[in-house]
């Protein structure tokens, strides 16, 4: 009879957890059957790998090893453990049922080996885990008061203890039941000293057998109970990722630097028949983005490294998610009707909080469960600029884009004028005037127009001369590229830019394009179809300087110390950071150091194109923290590798106190000095 009665138990407890998670999880999921489309089911191999790769190289980043290694550990012990829950659930209801290899033999005794080291590993995982919440209290996860209370943390404290409950409970039903078969006289595997089940069974062996039989029968009532009490507790909070966070990994963005469509399954050509543009409503987000939701961990690593919350703008990525989550869960209830179709920005997202970012890519390249940020932002600026919502302060440089094609507003005549000042060695071909060419140089508005930036665009006509490259320029027929156009929500004007721009590179007849400026790169290279291949100038300089086609000579300042800035656009979204280095390092004499920040983990100087023109609360420049780390790595002339970065650097040594002590120059103006002619 009490077999008899075990054995219900043991059923009902799962048919109704897994009933009231299935109940749950279909209304946490609701949203996202109301949501935009989103296609993500290309690249099914490299999505795969992903699932793999991605945690892995992701969670233990420096500065994060020690909470990645506790959550790579927790996964693999979970993942062992998984074998023995289901023998554990099954085996309630008939006490025969086995595994295929888990009933007895070598393999069996193996696998129950190493399951009983998983539980120790994993409660001691669990453990430091608390330990950091509650003592250590890393200062990422605190919660500014703009944000309100700390609602994470009482989540995070409960979660780990039932987790950290559910590896106790389980050593507690091994070892009893380990020491039940002792005293029946079965056969019994071995139990590696000093483990949880080790300990405990040695504990045991100091009660009667019928006490190690209640014991082992309660905990088994205990374990199941708590079992899928954490499984429904899960959609209630940010462990919800143990859920969603495999599929989030899997659906991931593959092309790195582009922008998501208005709306996917709608053509370029017909997206003036939308009647509204970007995200103004919750269900206007695509699934995927609701899943992002969901997903975040909270762990803060992008807020962490975001430029804009370091130097005290209203934006913080983290609050993104966790705010987009909150709506959800407040909107789509356990119960009760939905409510749908209220307005987000002023309720939910303010726009001085959506206008701060740089789309740098710093949230991004940190989050461990690949939640996507930019998209979401320019698909909120969307629905403002649909709204004409639009800072002031961008209305001016737009309207100027849209009238002459750069910001500035200057006659298209003049935009190829600074051929004019070139040595007569070195000849730029004007595809406007009817010449041909195997390469276009595209110069973008910057390079064109700025006095300071337009060193750049000779330094970089003149190198591609050096390097024998037949090329030439578009001149009038060229217009912005676009990129921070499209970044800032204004679609039907990048349209019209990329659509113009397409037209005259194909007339042109080129094969292949080379700039100096990232944002065209990543625009051209990304946003546009169509094109020939699209490469940075310190590419082409770095194949040249390997091919013997460009030497250079020895450095001019062989006392000074020259440290790389990464540009955002042509390292981050384009992994493009070896190239440059090359380059630098191919000039003889030239030292060079790297600034804490470098690489992916390169620290935005905010130039992205219209935030020059645009100047949110703040409490220090960007750029200033930036000349800052170079100062400190001991550097006293800064290179970078994009007009944008190197205003904002200049500007920012002056208001620094550094003129005299830093220089900045672009990489291009650098090598152009050290020709050997």
């Amino acid at each position: 009879m009490g077999t008899f009665l075990l054995s219900v138990f043991a059923l009902l407890v799962p048919v109704a957890g897994i009933a009231l998670f299935v109940y749950i999880v279909a209304r946490r999921l609701a949203p996202l059957f109301r949501a935009a489309p989103d296609f993500r089911f290309d690249n099914i191999g490299k999505r795969l790998f992903g699932l793999y790769e991605y945690p892995h190289h992701r969670m233990p980043r420096p500065g994060y090893e020690l909470s990645g290694y506790i959550h790579i550990t927790t996964i693999i012990c979970l993942g062992v453990l998984s074998l023995q829950v289901i023998t554990l659930l099954l085996q309630g209801i008939s006490p025969s049922f086995s595994l295929p290899f888990l009933d007895k033999g070598l393999i069996a005794d193996g696998y129950r080996m190493i399951s009983d080291l998983a539980l120790t590993v994993l409660l001691g995982a669990t453990l430091l885990a608390l330990y950091r919440r509650v003592v250590l209290k890393p200062e990422r996860y605190d919660v500014p008061e703009r944000y309100g209370k700390n609602k994470t943390f009482p989540d995070a404290v409960l979660s780990l203890g039932l987790l950290a409950g559910l590896a106790v409970l389980d050593i507690v039903y091994i070892a009893s039941g380990w020491r039940v078969d002792v005293y029946a006289g079965a056969d019994t595997h071995i139990l590696i000293p000093f483990t949880g089940t080790w300990i405990t069974a040695s504990v045991f062996s100091l009660f009667s057998p019928t006490a190690n039989q209640v014991v082992h029968v309660l905990s088994f009532m205990l374990l199941i109970v708590l079992i899928f009490g954490f499984v429904c507790y899960l959609p209630f909070g940010r462990f919800f990722h143990l859920v969603t966070g495999p599929p989030n990994v899997f659906f991931k963005k593959i092309k790195k630097g582009s922008v998501k469509p208005v709306k996917w399954g709608i053509t370029d050509d017909k997206l003036d028949e939308l009647e509204s543009f970007g995200v103004k409503k919750f269900e206007d987000f695509t699934w995927k983005h609701m899943l992002d939701f969901y997903t975040c961990t909270d762990c803060g690593r992008c807020s962490d490294n975001c430029p804009a919350t370091t130097v005290g703008r209203p934006l913080s990525p983290r609050f993104i998610s966790i705010k987009g989550r909150n709506y959800a869960f407040s909107h789509y209830p356990l119960k009760g009707s939905f409510i749908q179709n209220e307005p987000l920005m002023g309720d939910v997202f303010h726009d001085d909080e959506i206008w701060s970012c740089t789309t740098c890519g710093a949230c991004e390249e940190e989050c461990p469960v690949t939640i996507e940020y930019i998209d979401k932002i320019v698909d909120l600026r969307r629905g403002m600029v649909d709204d004409g919502n639009v800072p002031q302060s961008l209305q001016k440089p737009l309207s100027a884009i849209e009238k002459r094609g750069n910001p500035w507003g200057k006659m298209e005549k003049k935009r190829g004028e600074w051929t004019k000042d070139l040595p007569e060695d070195c000849s730029v071909k004007l595809f406007e005037a009817g010449d041909t060419a195997e390469t276009l140089y595209f110069v973008d508005s910057i390079t064109s127009y700025d006095d300071r930036m337009i060193s750049i665009a000779k330094a970089t006509a003149k190198l591609l001369c050096a390097g024998g490259a037949d090329f030439g320029i578009l001149g009038k027929d060229e217009k912005d590229s676009g990129n921070e156009v499209r970044r800032f929500g204004e679609e039907m004007l990048f349209q019209d830019l990329k659509n113009h721009n397409t037209e005259m590179i194909l007339e042109s007849g080129v094969k292949q394009i080379v700039t100096a400026d990232p944002h065209a790169l990543n625009t051209l290279k990304n946003d546009y179809a169509g094109l020939p291949p699209v490469e940075h100038i310190s590419q082409f300089l770095a194949r040249k300087i390997k091919n013997g086609d460009i030497s250079l000579k020895s450095v001019e300042k062989p006392e000074a110390v020259y440290t790389y800035h990464d540009p955002c656009y042509l390292g981050r979204h384009n992994e493009i950071y070896d190239a440059p280095r090359d380059v630098l390092d191919a000039i003889p004499g030239l030292r060079r150091v790297e600034m804490a920040k470098s690489r992916d983990r390169s620290f935005c100087c905010s130039g992205g194109g219209l935030m020059l023109f645009y100047e949110p609360e703040e409490e220090e420049r960007m750029g200033v923290l930036r000349v800052k780390m170079a100062a400190e790595a001991g550097a006293t002339v800064m290179v970078t590798a994009c007009p944008f970065c190197l205003v904002n650097m200049e500007d920012a040594i002056k208001i620094a106190g550094l003129e005299g002590k830093l220089e900045a120059i672009d990489l291009a103006e650098l090598v152009e000095r050290h020709l050997d002619k």
